[in-house]
């Protein structure tokens, strides 16, 4: 099924997204950011914990990847069959033709996007309870599932198929139990948790100093970087944790970064194999 982007680039998009800006939620910038780091990392499986402004980002940039993706399948293997025809070695003309720059291995299974958005509806300030409108408004509800229910109980209705979960959003105070509870089902090969707001008041940097033991007692299984928007005096700073205890390595390249287009070839051939020249079937 062809996925059609509502994107967030469109004035449309802007107009019903501003229905559910909460100045005070402090997810202004942040709303963005976690745009364009779905569109950067490209997650399959994404959860959210606290529904508002950031709902419909997160659920743009999965609907604008998939509309994406399948594009430049089609194209990779297009630009794949004369080498594979010819029996003629994959080289530098191959990858900087556009599509450039494409990891065959990405694109050889189709890329099929879930969000799944938590939130029991119990902070009033909140415009959680009007996200479901904003949704079907953009065409984005298809690929969201809400969930609601708190955080302690919210797994249990989960899709089947959810996990591992690629990257978690987490605007909650529960950041700690999520940790706890939830970290085993985060994906480990370098699955995401963006948690909102544990920097300058004391509660939070008693989480940020567990995680730091949590790293310290796992080697090579977390990473952890903060970012702290200085401007603001609360909701103020994200918290990323990247799991990497069962990181895959990727190496596309030899020694000063010449493409190792002989590895590379097996890998080209599997994905334009799974997306036939329609022409020839």
């Amino acid at each position: 099924m062809t996925v059609h982007a509502t994107r967030a680039t469109d004035e449309r998009f802007r107009a019903a997204v501003e229905t559910l800006r909460v100045p005070a939620m402090g997810t202004d910038a942040v709303a963005p950011f976690l745009y364009a780091m779905l569109k950067l990392v490209r997650p399959q499986r994404v959860l959210e914990v606290g529904m508002g402004y950031t709902t419909p980002f997160l659920a743009s940039a999965l609907s604008e990847i998939a509309e994406e993706t399948q594009v430049q399948a089609h194209a990779l293997a297009a630009k794949t069959r004369p080498y594979l025809d010819g029996g003629t070695p994959l080289d530098d003309k191959w990858m900087y033709g556009a599509p450039a720059l494409l990891a065959p291995e990405f694109y050889t299974s189709t890329y099929r996007p879930r969000l799944v958005a938590v939130d029991d509806l119990s902070i009033p300030e909140s415009s959680s309870s009007r996200v479901w409108e904003v949704l079907r408004e953009l065409g984005l509800a298809d690929l969201v599932t809400v969930v609601n229910a708190n955080l302690r109980e919210c797994d249990r209705h989960f899709p089947a198929d959810f996990t591992p979960i690629d990257l978690a959003w987490v605007d909650a105070w529960e950041c700690l139990y999520f940790f706890d509870n939830f970290w085993d089902l985060i994906n480990p090969d370098g699955g995401l948790v963006v948690m909102h707001y544990l920097m300058t008041y004391p509660e939070g940097e008693s989480v940020l100093r567990y995680l730091s033991a949590q790293q310290q007692m796992r080697p090579g299984e977390i990473e952890i970087v903060n970012l702290l928007e200085p401007h603001k005096l609360s909701q103020n700073s994200l918290t990323i944790l990247r799991r990497t205890s069962g990181v895959v390595p990727r190496k596309y390249a030899k020694p000063a970064a010449r493409m190792d287009y002989e590895r590379l070839r097996s890998e080209a051939e599997a994905q334009a194999g799974a997306h036939a020249d329609p022409i020839r079937g």
